[in-house]
């Protein structure tokens, strides 16, 4: 048994080492508004809470609301500062919408509810120029299952954790991919 364990411990080290030279890595996930989520409830300041991150290529931005109340629009420079919900980029309305963000510059999103983006539901993820990382050309798979927008929208995944919660980090589909093999060969060889 001692031998099996060995065995499980190289493989699991191989792992690490093919998952990092072959540049599997991490995006953060952040949940825009952190504790409070995507709401007008406590009049939540979104600017403020954006510019508290810095976010990069890779990362992913999740929008957690009531679907009977709220929906996310991601929408131009123009629309996002006038408040223009008439035509989106890209509609979201699952209630838990993941968005991978792969492109440096602004993603600029709303609520497109009445009145909700006046009172400040809208938010401008600003992604530096300097942080446009090749993100991996795999799209990951997001737990909470993410809403997919109803058009195709701009917005997937490089390394970073600046401000983003460990409970929603998420790995490489590559590496997830290698590990799942991996634990499937232990419990083979631990059953077999």
């Amino acid at each position: 048994m001692a031998s099996v364990a060995r065995s499980m411990a190289s493989l699991l080290l191989f792992v690490a080492v093919l998952g990092g030279s072959m540049g599997f890595s991490a995006g953060a996930v952040y949940k825009v508004g952190d504790s409070q989520g995507w709401t007008t409830l406590g009049n939540p300041n979104y600017t403020a809470w954006a510019v508290s991150k810095t976010f990069h290529v890779g990362d992913v931005v999740v929008f957690e609301y009531h679907k009977e109340f709220h929906n996310v629009l991601q929408v131009t420079r123009q629309a996002y500062r006038t408040c223009d919900a008439s035509a989106p980029l890209a509609t979201f309305n699952s209630g838990n919408d993941s968005i991978p963000i792969k492109t440096p510059g602004h993603h600029y999103f709303l609520c497109g509810i009445p009145t909700h983006c006046t009172l400040g539901q809208k938010v401008d993820i600003r992604i530096p120029k300097s942080s446009s990382a090749s993100a991996p050309s795999l799209t990951p798979s997001l737990p909470g299952g993410g809403g997919a927008p109803t058009e195709p929208s701009a917005a997937a995944p490089s390394p970073k954790a600046n401000g983003a919660s460990t409970l929603h980090s998420m790995r490489s589909p590559g590496v997830v991919v290698v590990v799942g093999q991996f634990l499937m060969l232990v419990l083979w060889m631990c059953l077999g």
